[in-house]
């Protein structure tokens, strides 16, 4: 069976977000090196995510709206660039200065990968496919999170922490042509709709209702993005079951893809199928994210892990995609850019937060009050996008 181009387009995209969290989540992976190098407290590494997520928020505006101006080919080439040469920067790290520099300077370019795969999809995929794009993007970033532990696992045992990041970094450096070239073909959607000001969108109630919504919603996925490998090694005394939980997020994107879709075959609007599924999803995710610290061994905590991922997913694919439908693929870039801000603004603001609870509480608590975190967000969707 032929695959059409259009989708072998996304699929170049959905690399990206392979790299994109390949390289992000090194990082996370060398929570307990780069804590113990740096002598670090947990709150002092929740500081260090801070920095990337404020810079983050940043490089998703600024990108976003060069993606916009630029062109989605033009505008990634530079996106992925610039977050390549980063990584190959922190094969350089000398200090906790030019760590925090390096690790700045990816969170900025960083910013524009999200956007950048949205206005893809919007580009390449009717409405009605876009949840599944989205979806398709999950695969994505799973595998990279997936493969970030992995890799440093091995790397380090031969080469050391600073040189793990130099092979991943090379990669995007090579994404960059194949992009050029896979996408040169590829039919777009025809766009009749004009794309709106950004200041009509700012003026807009659905616009910050889905910001809202999008930082309330990915609490836990922003959790255990970064804490994943912290909370097995300080509850558990273990980094083995570090590479499962994004495993359960490919399956948690395809089912919200798979529930909106077929609430759209079935005649519900975009907006109100888009809705139903992130609920689906914020109950999931609540009532995993609430039994991690009840689970009894490693294993089982990471499923739970697990399954706070799959809900998050079920949700994220379609807030995500709520922008296209509502603004258009036209404001594409700027508007998943302001979701992707929403996001780090977030976990900006969370990530000292957890590590002082940590430091002093342990997980518990954490876990949570993160679990109904999300409900909140489905009911400002709910008041704010018809």
């Amino acid at each position: 069976m032929k695959i059409e181009a259009r989708w072998v387009a996304v699929a170049i995209f959905v690399l990206s977000s392979t790299l994109n969290y390949l390289d992000r989540q090194l990082f996370a992976a060398l929570e307990p090196v780069i804590r113990k190098e740096f002598a670090l407290s947990y709150e002092g590494f929740g500081y260090l995510i801070t920095a990337y997520a404020v810079i983050y928020a940043v490089g998703a505006t600024v990108l976003g709206l060069s993606l916009d101006r630029m062109g989605l080919r033009a505008g990634s080439a530079l996106t992925v660039g610039l977050w390549s040469m980063a990584t190959v920067g922190m094969s350089w790290v000398g200090g906790l200065g030019s760590l925090v520099g390096f690790r700045m300077l990816l969170g900025f370019a960083q910013g524009g990968g999200i956007p950048a795969t949205g206005k893809a999809f919007g580009t390449f995929l009717p409405p009605e496919e876009r949840a599944f794009g989205t979806a398709s993007n999950q695969i994505g970033i799973s595998l990279g999170m997936i493969l970030a532990p992995l890799w440093i696992n091995w790397a380090t045992q031969y080469f050391g922490w600073r040189q793990a990041f130099l092979g991943p970094g090379l990669l995007g450096f090579l994404w960059i042509p194949l992009m050029w070239m896979v996408t040169k073909g590829a039919p777009e959607q025809v766009v009749t709709r004009v794309p709106e000001a950004v200041g009509t969108l700012l003026r807009k109630k659905a616009y910050w209702g889905v910001l809202a919504a999008n930082g309330l919603g990915m609490t836990a996925y922003a959790l255990w993005s970064s804490w994943t490998t912290a909370f097995l090694v300080k509850t558990w005394g273990t980094v083995e079951w570090a590479w499962l939980p994004p495993v359960f997020a490919v399956g948690g994107g395809l089912m919200g893809g798979g529930l909106a879709f077929r609430w759209m075959k079935n005649g519900m609007a975009a907006a109100a199928a888009r809705r139903r599924a992130a609920l689906v999803g914020a109950v999931v995710l609540g009532l995993a994210t609430a039994s991690v610290p009840l689970m009894p061994s490693a294993g089982w905590a990471a499923v739970m892990i697990g399954g706070s991922f799959l809900g998050s997913l079920i949700l994220s694919v379609n807030v995500y995609a709520l922008p296209l439908d509502l603004f258009g693929a036209g404001r594409a870039g700027f508007a998943v850019a302001s979701l992707t801000a929403a996001y780090a603004v977030m976990q900006a603001v969370s990530s000292p937060l957890v590590g002082r609870m940590v430091d002093r509480y342990g997980f518990d608590p954490v876990c949570w009050v993160t679990a109904g975190l999300p409900l909140l967000g489905v009911l400002v969707l709910y008041s704010t996008c018809e």
